[in-house]
């Protein structure tokens, strides 16, 4: 038994906050009011001034395994995104061997009950081994609840099987996440192309690959009647392309913008950073605006962190040779606050629709909020505090990012799931 005395309560339907006392038995929330009665045996948090919301959901991260488990591990992933108050994530299907088979699929989704104290679910390919060849075991991948297929780490490359695709697994009621680049455009996906890729010297990799695909795949779930999502959106056009379709109507189109193309630009990277090296790349501060844009207005319907994590031996390499990828999930809620929040670019309502609601939503899960009847699944954040991400601090395997070392506005106090408290700090 749990009651949290004084929070200021946050919801995707108002950008109030909600003062409150929160009681939560045996998991579930059972009062909500204003002095609420301190049942016998119950144990107190004072909360005063911190906000309390929903967990977040993050719809696109990498958790590396099977195959690659020396960047990352279902186990350090999963506590990585409990340390940012994440208390729920879709796993993209770029491991070794791909999931592309209900085997595949079945194998990852039972070492995740064991391994994670959240729940865990995964996308499943559109073609076998990420060829873009063939189509993947789609019907297998659906029975055991798979719902977001992608090719995600590279473009569905032929037009014609993607169109097939969404014409077959719409049926079943999945929907699309395209990675969007024509490969011969991107070249080596270095940075983005403009003053800073001349200046550096490296052959840079021109925003229009991105846009193109991202109005292909649209154009093929308007053939298709299916649903497309188009992931980490990083370019002003490919926001408008995306605007430009939603207002037809007649397509169903949903969008992300992760954290990292909302706050960094290729100016970033300076003396070759590999930090700031991803895919797609880092654009332009026009580019960060409109995003920004496009995120409030609502062009994108989640935020999600592409938590792509790389061990320090890979990032250590030259710029050129260097993988592209970013973590995310340790850093995120606390650089939105920081960067959005605390400016007042944004309110927590956003936060909690696009970062909590949405990304559920889209995946067809229920949505929690701080209300009773509801199970508990919650986060209190301190505005006040400070969060420094030392290797020490960080959960994922891997700290790949610019936020290393630095001390940023906010921090994660506690999250609970259920009867649990997963995390808490002093």
């Amino acid at each position: 038994m749990l009651l949290l005395q004084n929070a200021r309560i946050a919801s995707e339907n108002s950008p109030v906050l909600l003062e409150s006392d929160v009681l939560i038995v045996e998991g579930k929330i059972q009062g909500i009011g204003l002095n609420l009665a301190i049942p016998e045996g119950a144990r107190i948090i004072d909360a005063r001034g911190r906000i309390l919301m929903p967990g977040m959901f993050d719809a696109h991260v990498h958790f590396r395994a099977p195959g690659f488990e020396n960047k990352e591990t279902i186990t350090t992933g999963s506590e990585a995104a409990i340390n940012g108050g994440i208390t729920g994530v879709v796993m993209m299907p770029n491991t070794r061997p791909a999931l592309d088979s209900a085997t595949a699929v079945a194998t990852v989704l039972e070492n995740a009950k064991d391994r994670s104290r959240i729940p865990v679910y995964t996308s499943g390919c559109v073609t076998k081994n990420r060829e873009g060849k063939e189509l993947a075991e789609i019907e297998g991948m659906h029975r055991l609840g798979v719902t977001m297929l992608t090719d995600d780490g590279d473009t569905t490359s032929d037009p014609a099987v993607l169109l097939r695709a969404m014409q077959y697994a719409t049926e079943f009621g999945m929907f699309f996440a395209s990675h969007c680049e024509v490969p011969e455009l991107a070249g080596p996906r270095a940075l983005n192309e403009g003053v800073m890729s001349y200046r550096l010297g490296i052959k840079g990799s021109p925003a229009c690959a991105e846009e193109i695909i991202i109005d292909r795949d649209i154009r093929l779930a308007h053939a298709a009647g299916a649903h497309v999502h188009i992931q980490h959106v990083s370019s002003k056009l490919g926001m408008e392309t995306i605007r430009s379709w939603k207002s037809r109507g007649d397509v169903k189109v949903t969008a992300e913008v992760t954290p990292h193309h909302l706050l960094f630009t290729d100016e970033d990277i300076g003396d070759y950073d590999t930090n700031y090296k991803m895919n797609p790349p880092l654009r332009t501060q026009a580019d960060c605006d409109a995003l920004l844009e496009g995120l409030i207005e609502g062009v994108f319907d989640l935020i999600a962190t592409d938590h792509a994590p790389h061990t320090p031996f890979e990032k250590a390499q030259d710029f050129i040779s260097a993988p592209n990828g970013i973590t995310g999930l340790d850093t995120a809620l606390v650089s939105l606050h920081h960067f959005f929040v605390e400016p007042g670019k944004f309110g927590w309502d956003l936060v909690v629709k696009r970062y909590s609601a949405e990304p559920r939503r889209l995946m067809g899960l229920p949505v929690p909020a701080i209300e009773v009847g509801q199970q508990a699944e919650c986060v209190l954040f301190d505005t006040e505090a400070e969060t420094t991400f030392t290797r020490e601090f960080m959960k994922s395997k891997s700290q790949n990012t610019p936020f290393i070392d630095q001390t940023l506005k906010g921090r994660v106090d506690l999250v609970v799931l259920g009867a649990e408290i997963l995390l808490e700090r002093r």
